[in-house]
């Protein structure tokens, strides 16, 4: 069935598995390998000139910026190209839409920086040597405060600025040479076969520099792990899964470079009452059997607060009701709804005036069943009342 859905969702397009030549259960590196093949041989400045090429190119590429994504992949395998086509700018897709460079980088990096003098691999490396490690940590809390939103303050370890040598990795007196193997560059070139590829150096590790006399305190890297407080504003309407990406909160980079980021990871836990699906919170309450016959109102616990529930005449046990907007918050001015499911509950003490008149009412319903007298119930509508007063009275 998932298969049709997506053959057919949009027939002026070809099917992204059979764009990359690849089976519908092809795994990442399948799928990455795929691309590679593709690109190198349909990238434009390998094809100058050729719009067959071009668009060849455009269309590998848009594949994989679906399929290397596990949650687009997922609605594309389920509706097809139309429930990926939101991902995309009015006009198609565009490099405005790709979100993988880091991994067009890996690919074409040292090769297309060789090919074509762009310098594209060694400015890759420059960057990742430069920019600071993100920091990835769970944050958990309770289904209340992702109803409320929280603000909170955690401590963590992180890589800060060296007090010693501010940062500079020298030891007093120091000096700071070009790298003997790089030349200052921070790369080395490495010929095989045909290719001639550029690599980090591992001497300087990228830097370009070397370091006669390193700082003692942080052996020359210019930074130190230190325990640091982060104050954290969680949003309400959080749900598990959710990643909340807290910018420059990570740790510093090497040499002066930018901080990484901060990535929480929500797990909001479990609750004893209530269960959530996506933004609507689903429960149960009991009710007597006297409420479900006769209709009533009660209070059901929200995390809103208590609500008033009207339980209608005849309702059956099981039967769902719904709170409107007593659910999640889904922005900053809509909720989703509380759905309440009604269990009723058979007395399992009852008077001798409670089993008279039930046996009364059961004499009843079999003289309604045979003459569908409606009248029947009406009359012993007081009978019942006065049961259920008594009920409340001697549960």
């Amino acid at each position: 069935m998932l298969f049709c859905s997506r053959f057919f969702s949009n027939m002026t397009k070809r099917d992204y598995y059979e764009v990359l030549g690849v089976s519908a259960d092809a795994g990442e590196a399948a799928i990455k390998k795929a691309y590679r093949r593709l690109a190198l041989q349909y990238h434009p400045d390998r094809n100058p000139g050729d719009k067959n090429a071009e668009e060849k190119f455009k269309e590998a590429s848009e594949a994989y910026e679906v399929l290397s994504d596990p949650e687009k992949r997922a609605r594309y395998d389920r509706y097809g190209h139309e429930a990926v086509s939101s991902a995309f700018s009015p006009g198609g897709f565009s490099w405005e839409n790709f979100s993988h460079f880091g991994d067009f980088e890996d690919i074409f990096g040292d090769l297309l920086g060789t090919f074509f003098g762009t310098g594209f691999g060694a400015q890759r490396e420059r960057r990742q040597v430069n920019k600071g490690r993100n920091i990835r940590i769970q944050y958990s809390l309770t289904l209340e405060e992702a109803f409320k939103g929280k603000e909170a303050e955690i401590t963590l370890k992180r890589l800060e600025i060296c007090d010693k040598c501010k940062g500079s990795g020298l030891a007093e007196g120091a000096k700071v040479n070009n790298c003997p193997r790089c030349r200052g560059t921070g790369q080395v070139r490495v010929i095989e076969g045909f290719f001639s590829l550029s690599t980090t150096c591992n001497r300087c590790h990228g830097a370009g520099k070397i370091v006669d006399k390193p700082c003692p305190t942080c052996d020359g890297d210019g930074r130190v792990e230190k325990k640091v407080s982060i104050k954290l504003k969680i949003p309400k309407g959080v749900d598990s899964g959710m990643e909340l990406v807290l910018r420059g909160e990570g740790e510093v980079g090497p040499q002066g470079g930018p901080r990484g980021d901060l990535l929480l990871y929500i797990s909001v836990e479990e609750h004893d009452f209530f269960k959530r699906k996506d933004d609507d919170i689903y429960c149960e309450v009991p009710i007597s059997f006297i409420q479900a016959a006769l209709g009533s109102e009660i209070d059901v616990p929200t995390l809103h607060g208590p609500a008033m529930l009207k339980i209608p005449s005849g309702t059956q046990t099981h039967e769902v009701l719904r709170l409107k907007g007593k659910g999640m918050p889904r922005n900053e001015v809509a909720c989703g709804d509380q759905h309440v499911r009604v269990i009723i509950k058979t007395p399992t003490r009852l008077t001798a005036r409670q089993k008279e008149i039930l046996k009364e009412f059961a004499e009843i319903e079999k003289q309604h069943a045979a003459t569908d007298d409606r009248g029947f119930f009406e009359r012993f509508k007081d009978s019942l009342n006065d049961m259920a007063k008594d009920i409340f009275k001697n549960p």
